[in-house]
């Protein structure tokens, strides 16, 4: 699973409906006022006739970061590398689903979904692994595939400040394979740990004919909370705050559409060794996506966090912008971390261009957060010498993100 309104192909919607309005039990100016989910502003909504049933449907959120963001080379730009419209992403029918739901949403972008409740919000996300799963179903690699689908839900919502509470899961396939299923469903269990999160429940469809044999899908949902007083919205960013990366495992659960066509294209197999690499390519690419829950909640313990970014479908160059008020950009510093050799070899095996690879892979950067100088200070040097941050950037005036 932006304030720009980027295409995406795999535009997920989360839209609450009030027609079971017992469910819970909330005060009258937290339905009138709040932050509308996925956007990085306040806005005003209003339900009228609370007491309504089916008539009363409001659409909360949507999501713009899902598994498989297009991403197109610049217009008039001459190249013989891949890019995603190549992959069969079609950036022209993702932009105009988003300009049709425009129409009927007062706001989208963001990461998660945000729900009144009290002194709190709720706050939800959903997602799938895209066609990571094309390659689960080639290497065989099940029991981490699973952690993948909590990851991206998770490592969205802990971008507002919230703990997430629990995790729904949906697994899909044409006939049931229990081993199978149990591999996938231990993995999430798995994840669900790793994010202090309770797995709640999920659905298991069997759907003779709909999927082809030994293959199934996955897409999940986690809530989480935060009170209103503790919400990370980006809000009070300014020039000179400083960009703290967290680095990834490798591609995580995007691009993936890509990634196949540079293995049609290079020639190699999955069980060939990355090129100056001891570790098999499916090894490298089925790495399972970080879950950073509990390290961002205990940055944001420490105080200074103005601002997070997911690194998912979109690079560096459509998540980081999402967080910043208008008027704001961000300069990212060149070979300030270690980009791992996975997409040294995606990019030279596929000719993609730079500006391409930083529009479609998180290029060894998971999560993005945006702190005050001081902050920056105080949290690189206490990781001195463990790698697990970097200081990869600044907030600037302008828009947009620049390389240096």
């Amino acid at each position: 699973m932006n304030t720009s309104c980027k295409a995406n192909a795999e535009l997920s919607r989360c839209i609450w409906n009030s027609s079971n309005h017992n469910l819970l039990k909330i005060g009258k100016d937290d339905l009138t006022t709040g932050f509308l989910p996925f956007s990085s502003k306040i806005c005003k909504s209003k339900l009228k006739d609370i007491k309504g049933t089916r008539k009363d449907r409001v659409v909360l959120s949507m999501s713009t970061g899902g598994a498989s963001d297009p991403v197109e080379i610049a217009a008039g730009e001459k190249s013989d590398g891949l890019t995603y419209k190549d992959a069969g992403v079609d950036i022209d029918a993702g932009s105009e689903l988003v300009r049709r739901i425009a129409k009927m949403v007062s706001g989208i972008g963001g990461f998660g979904g945000l729900f009144p409740l009290g002194d709190s919000y709720l706050v939800a996300g959903t997602d799938g692994v895209g066609t990571k799963l094309k390659l689960a179903f080639e290497t065989g690699i099940h029991e981490t595939i699973g952690i993948d689908l909590v990851a991206m839900s998770v490592n969205d919502i802990v971008t507002s400040g919230a703990k997430p509470l629990f995790f729904l899961d949906y697994f899909a396939t044409s006939r049931l394979d229990v081993d199978l299923a149990e591999k996938v469903i231990k993995g999430i269990v798995d994840g669900c740990q790793q994010s202090d999160c309770a797995l709640l429940g999920g659905e298991t469809a069997e759907m003779p004919g709909f999927y082809a044999d030994g293959e199934y899908d996955l897409s999940g949902f986690a809530v989480g909370i935060v009170k209103k007083d503790s919400v990370i919205d980006g809000k009070n960013i300014e020039v000179g705050d400083v960009l703290i990366g967290l680095p990834s495992s490798g591609v995580h659960s995007n691009g993936f559409s890509l990634v196949r066509r540079v293995l049609e294209r290079s020639g190699l197999s999955l069980r060939d060794n990355l090129p100056g690499s001891s570790v098999t390519l499916g090894e490298a690419l089925m790495a399972p996506t970080v879950i950073y829950v509990k390290q961002v909640l205990d940055i944001i313990g420490k105080g200074g966090v103005k601002g997070i970014a997911h690194i998912t479908g979109g690079g560096f160059t459509d998540n980081i912008p999402r967080v910043f008020p208008k008027g704001l950009g961000a300069l990212v510093y060149k070979n300030s971390w270690a980009v791992p050799p996975v997409f040294k070899w995606i990019q030279e095996a596929g000719r993609i261009e730079e500006s391409e690879m930083s529009r479609t892979f998180n290029m060894g950067i998971g999560m993005v957060l945006v702190v005050k100088e001081e902050a920056a200070l105080r949290l690189l040097g206490e990781d001195h010498g463990k790698s697990s941050l970097y200081r990869i950037g600044e907030v600037i005036s302008g828009d947009g993100v620049s390389y240096r």
